[in-house]
């Protein structure tokens, strides 16, 4: 009897091991590009709550953006990446490009967020190959929707 009390304690230890390890698999890395510093601190302090997301430091234009991607090993790069449209040096729209244009990152998730997402901005942006263009949140909770519709491009993965 003791024994099998035994294999069943290191049973449900593996259970708990592996679950673990799924949940920590769930969580996405998250990269977020704007020049703008009170948008990156609003965006750090909501979203530093989740737990289904981990923040990688905020860059501020997009040419920092490719060049932190290009320095990461595969194992360091964002599971999710989310550009300010009007940045110096490089717009989110030429870094879109530029990602999707590199065999090794083409396949981030890149999401445009922008304080005017007209339509015009929204059709070259999902032609370049954007997964979500959006205005920016104002609220907290729009945040949050936002991001909880950032991330759904895991559902099913």
């Amino acid at each position: 009897m003791r024994g099998l009390n035994l294999l069943f304690d290191f049973l449900s230890i593996k259970t708990i091991a592996l679950s673990n390890v799924n949940a920590e698999k769930n969580i996405k890395k998250v990269l977020f590009a704007d020049d703008d510093a009170d948008e990156r601190d609003l965006f750090e302090n909501v979203y530093q709550k989740r737990n289904d997301i981990v923040l990688l430091p905020s860059l501020i234009n997009g040419s920092d953006v490719i060049e932190k991607l290009n320095a990461s090993d595969d194992s360091d790069l964002p599971d999710l990446i989310i550009l300010d449209q009007n940045m110096p040096l490089m717009t989110g729209k030429q870094t879109l490009t530029l990602i999707k244009s590199s065999k090794r990152l083409s396949g981030i998730p890149v999401c445009i967020c922008s304080t005017y997402a007209d339509h015009q901005l929204v059709e070259d942006c999902v032609r370049l190959g954007a997964y979500k263009v959006t205005s920016k949140p104002i609220t907290e909770a729009e945040y949050h929707r936002m991001m909880d519709n950032f991330l759904n491009a895991f559902d099913g993965h």
